[in-house]
């Protein structure tokens, strides 16, 4: 780092007098080489001093920013107001709740972005009868990338917690969570809601003719196909091994029942070709209208008893409580 001279300015020569000259000289070279910015203002918010750190910060020219008005680096929010604050508290009309804390806070670097920064200041007290504030300014951009970086990783941890990982459908817990999301939202406003499960009919016998992996592709055609007939405000999630579960909101049984007939018809027309086999299935659905007391577990258990009746008479088709 280049050592600028801190005897060039009239105005930081002021802070050499006395009998402890050299004491200032050599703190306000350890200044000068600290790695957080620093600035010192006067009682008009002009910078008086800001040290190599607070240039590299704020991205201006060596010595540019001394005479400045220190809200050339404050943001638009709070730039009007800073001079009369500023100017408040040293006439000792209010009291600051700033000085001596720490405070995130965020700078206008030379470019016009803003930086996030911790904001340190303090009263220096009188100079030959004028006031001086300091600051530390400490950068926060590594800090909040760091942040963000781990924020990410929770957001896809917490989607792999709850994605079904071979259809890529929400799984058995993101379901109930929307379950209970969904039906105190429906409970609240008295609005209908229908709670539905498919089950793919002798999905064993896929197993068993074509093995494991042709199953596995069946899933996630099946899966496909649910997720492109449902609305926009339905969720489909898969909550066994060959059974979906099927929200939909704001649905009374009419509205559900003809959603859940195009699902139906739109998985009997998959067709899956594996190893030169073509492969197709069907699903039987039930469904359940949320009772007036929004109980889902209640619901969702109805809906696998209208699923089981549906199997009886006979598969691939839709039975209702």
């Amino acid at each position: 780092m280049q050592q600028r001279s801190l005897l060039r300015s009239p105005d930081i020569s002021a802070f050499f007098v006395g009998d402890k000259h050299m004491n200032k000289i050599l703190a306000l070279r350890l200044l000068d080489a600290a790695d957080d910015g620093a600035i010192i203002i006067d009682a008009g918010s002009r910078i008086r001093y800001a040290n190599d750190a607070m240039y590299a910060l704020s991205g201006y020219a060596p010595d540019s920013l001394t005479g400045q008005q220190l809200e050339t680096l404050l943001p638009d929010a709070v730039r009007e107001q800073h001079g009369a604050q500023v100017g408040a508290y040293l006439a000792g009309d209010r009291k600051s709740t700033v000085l001596g804390h720490k405070r995130h806070f965020a700078i206008r670097h030379h470019d016009g972005t803003m930086l996030p920064i911790v904001l340190k200041a303090m009263d220096l007290g009188k100079l030959d009868d004028e006031n001086y504030l300091g600051a530390f300014f400490i950068d926060q951009r590594h800090e909040r990338a760091i942040e963000q970086q781990n924020a990410a990783r929770w957001q896809q941890l917490q989607r792999i917690a709850l994605s079904d990982p071979l259809t890529h459908l929400p799984n058995r817990r993101a379901f109930e969570i929307e379950a209970v999301r969904s039906a105190a939202r429906a409970s609240r406003a008295g609005s209908a809601m229908t709670i539905g499960i498919a089950d793919i009919d002798f999905f064993k016998k896929v197993n068993d003719q074509h093995g494991h992996a042709a199953g596995d592709a069946v899933l996630q055609a099946i899966a496909a196909a649910l997720q492109s007939q449902a609305r926009a405000s339905d969720v489909v999630a898969r909550v066994g091994g060959e059974e979906f579960g099927l929200l939909f909101p704001h649905t009374d049984m009419t509205m559900a029942y003809k959603v859940a007939e195009r699902i139906r018809l739109a998985v009997a027309a998959t067709c899956v070709d594996f190893e030169h086999a073509s492969i197709t299935a069907t699903i039987s659905i039930g469904l359940a209208p949320l009772p007036n007391n929004g109980d889902w577990k209640a619901c969702f258990m109805q809906a696998d008893a209208a699923l089981y009746q549906a199997k009886s008479n006979g598969r691939n088709r839709t039975e209702q409580i």
